[in-house]
C-alpha cells in the first residue's frame, strides 16, 4: 500500500508574479485555504499518512501553517534545498526524510484535480509497475509533457513539443516504488521529464499510465488561479464565498466565483466580479471590480474601477 507521498513546492512561480513576491505559490489561498492544504487533505482521504513537503523558494514560509500536521491528521516534513534541484533531485532529497518503505505518491504543487488517488494505487500494484503516471487529455497538448500508450503501459515521454503525437498529458502525480527514486542522483539538478521518464523507457522498466479524465486544472498564473477558485466555488452551488468575520453590504453585488477574505469588508454599491479578496482588506462604496485580485489588509478607495489588475501587492 502506499502510505508515504512528497510534495513538490520549491517553485518560485514567476509566472504568478506579483502574488508570489512574498508567498511561494503554493502557499496562495484558494478559497480560505493555500493551495497546498488542498492537496494534503486530498492525499490523507487516500489513506496515505505521511507527506515531505520539498520546498526551496521562501521556504520558511510553510512551517508555521502546517507546523508537524498535528491539526491535519497526517505527519508533515520538510526538505528544504538550498538552490532548486529540479523535480528529480527534489524527490532524491525529500524521500530521504520518509520513514515507510513502500511505493511515494509524489505531487506537483501546482495542480488542482479530482482524480481517484485509490484507484491510481490500485493500478500500479495491479500491473506491478515500477512506476505509475496520472494522464488526462487536454485539447492542446503543446504546453505538457505528452505521452503515448501500448495498452496501459508508456511506450514514449515528450516534454513539451510543438506537434504532441497524442493529447494525453502528464498531469503532476505519480507514484514511484522506492528502489526507482533510489537510482536517482542525490544532491544534482535532475528533471523526472527530461531525464528519468525517458531514462526508465530505455532500459525497459515498467512504466504505466492511469487515464483519468476527471476536472484538472494546472494552477500556473494568476487567471489559473481565479479559474480555480471559481470552479471549487460553483462546484459547491455558490455564486461567491466568503471568509470567517467578512462584512458584505446587502446592496453590494458578489459573483461570478468572488472569494472575500476572513475579516474582509465589502461597502455599499460595489460590485466584485470573479475577483479574490485578501484578509482583512476593505472595499469602499461603489468599487467596480473584475478579475482582480487585492492583496490582505489593503484599501481600495471608493469608486475605483479595475479589471484584470493587482491591488495592494509589492513590485520587486
Amino acid at each position: 500500500m502506499v502510505k508515504s507521498a512528497i510534495l513538490l513546492v520549491g517553485g518560485m512561480g514567476t509566472r504568478m508574479q506579483p502574488l508570489t513576491f512574498d508567498t511561494p505559490k503554493p502557499m496562495l489561498p484558494l478559497v480560505g485555504k493555500p493551495i497546498t492544504e488542498h492537496q494534503i487533505m486530498k492525499a490523507k482521504a487516500a489513506g496515505i499518512t505521511e507527506i515531505v513537503l520539498a520546498t526551496s523558494y521562501l521556504s520558511d514560509v510553510f512551517t508555521p501553517y502546517f507546523g508537524r500536521g498535528e491539526k491535519f491528521g497526517i505527519k508533515i516534513s520538510y526538505a528544504v534545498e538550498e538552490s532548486a534541484l529540479g523535480t528529480g533531485g527534489a524527490i532524491a532529497n525529500a524521500a530521504k526524510l520518509l520513514t515507510g518503505s513502500g511505493p511515494v505518491m509524489i505531487f506537483n504543487g501546482d495542480v488542482l484535480s479530482n482524480h481517484s488517488l485509490e484507484r491510481q494505487i490500485a493500478a500500479h500494484e495491479e500491473n506491478g509497475a515500477d512506476v505509475t503516471l496520472y494522464l488526462t487529455e487536454v485539447e492542446d497538448a503543446r504546453a505538457f509533457g505528452v505521452v503515448e500508450l501500448d495498452g496501459a503501459r508508456i511506450a514514449s515521454f515528450n516534454e513539451k513539443m510543438e506537434n504532441p503525437p497524442t493529447n494525453i498529458i502528464n498531469a503532476g502525480c505519480y507514484i514511484f516504488n522506492r528502489d526507482i527514486i533510489d537510482q536517482i542522483p542525490e544532491g544534482v539538478v535532475v528533471s523526472v521529464e527530461r531525464e528519468t521518464f525517458p531514462g526508465l523507457l530505455a532500459r525497459g522498466a515498467k512504466v504505466y499510465g492511469f487515464v483519468d479524465n476527471s476536472y484538472w486544472l494546472d494552477i500556473g498564473n494568476p487567471g489559473a488561479l481565479l479559474k480555480a477558485t471559481r470552479d471549487l466555488i460553483e462546484s459547491a452551488g455558490h455564486e461567491m464565498a466568503q471568509g470567517k468575520g467578512s462584512m458584505i453590504d446587502p446592496t453590494a453585488v458578489v459573483d461570478q466565483g468572488s472569494y472575500v477574505g476572513a475579516g474582509a469588508i465589502v461597502g455599499a454599491g460595489a460590485k466584485l466580479h470573479q475577483s479574490i479578496i485578501g484578509d482583512g482588506a476593505i472595499i469602499g462604496a461603489n468599487v467596480d471590480l473584475t478579475r482582480v485580485f487585492v492583496a490582505s489588509e489593503t484599501v481600495v478607495g471608493e469608486n475605483t474601477v479595475r479589471e484584470g489588475d493587482f491591488l495592494g501587492f509589492s513590485s520587486h
